[in-house]
Order: structure tokens, then sequence, then C-alpha cells
């Protein structure tokens, strides 16, 4: 293993963490100020995905060098990514929670319905891409369609009341 494709492991496992511990926080809040959760007997089916995904980069990448085209390409999805967390703030978390207050209509948010699903998309399919792993993410891909599938009809109709 390279030291780049270790750093790239720690990163995408470190960053994973601590989103999941801002999302738990954000989660619990949020409940605080009166918010519901929806669509919670899917949420397992998106951790089982993810915990999957980086585990099939993580074994089948060990021994890969980075690709740094593809490492380019993964750098601005995270600038993406801190759009979107930024324009979302507290609001953000991995589950469906709803407030009853006005959508986030800030950031990416003022152009595109679900930034944050279409970042997960195109992270899904170009990490294992760091590493030249085409059948993961490929794979990957499809799995993540079908669950966002489900994901984003739920989302919807909870927020259907709010817009």
């Amino acid at each position: 293993m390279t030291v780049a494709t270790a750093l790239f492991f720690a990163f995408l496992i470190g960053q994973r963490l601590v989103e999941l511990r801002i999302a738990k926080r954000h989660t619990a809040a949020l409940l605080a100020r009166g918010a519901v959760e929806h669509g919670a007997a899917h949420y397992p089916l998106i951790v089982a995905l993810h915990i999957a995904w980086i585990a099939a980069i993580v074994i089948l990448g060990w021994s890969h060098p980075v690709v740094w085209g593809w490492l380019a390409v993964f750098g601005l999805l995270q600038l993406f990514r801190v759009w979107i967390l930024a324009s979302l703030g507290t609001r953000w978390t991995t589950r469906i929670i709803v407030l009853n207050e006005p959508l986030v209509a800030r950031g990416p948010y003022k152009f595109l319905p679900h930034p944050n699903y279409m970042l997960v998309v195109a992270e899904i399919f170009v990490a294992p891409m760091v590493l030249g792993l085409w059948g993961v993410a490929l794979i990957f891909t499809v799995l993540n369609a079908i669950v966002l599938t489900i994901r984003i009809r739920a989302e919807n109709k909870a927020l259907r009341p709010l817009r």
C-alpha cells in the first residue's frame, strides 16, 4: 500500500466518522426543537450500503496506487460537500428530520432540489475510481441508485407540506 492510498483511506473513513458524530448531534438538537423523523425504516439500508462501499474500497483497493486525476475530482467534490454542509448548518443530518420551518434555500439549495444526494451519487462513483476500482464504482452506483430512489421518495413526501 502506498502512503497516498493509506491517506485516502484515512480521510474517507475519518470524514464519515466525523460526519456521523455531527449528524447525531444535529439530529438530537432538531428533535429537541420539535422536528420529526421520517423514513427511519430505510436508514439501516443506507448505513449498510455505505459501510459495504467503504469496506469494498479498502479491501479491494489496498494494493492500488492513487489515480491523481480521480483524486482531484474527489477533492472538488469535497468542496461541494463543505458548501452543502455550510448551507444547511445545524439542519444537516444523515436522516430525514423535518422541522416545521421554511426549507433552506441558500447555497446549492437555491439551484438544486437535492444537492447532497447529487454529491453522494458522484462520490459513490468517484471514490473507488481514485484507486481504479471500476467494478466497485459501477456496482455501488447501481445499489446507491436503488437506495436513493427509496430515500428521495420518503424525503419528498415528508417535505411536501413545507413546499
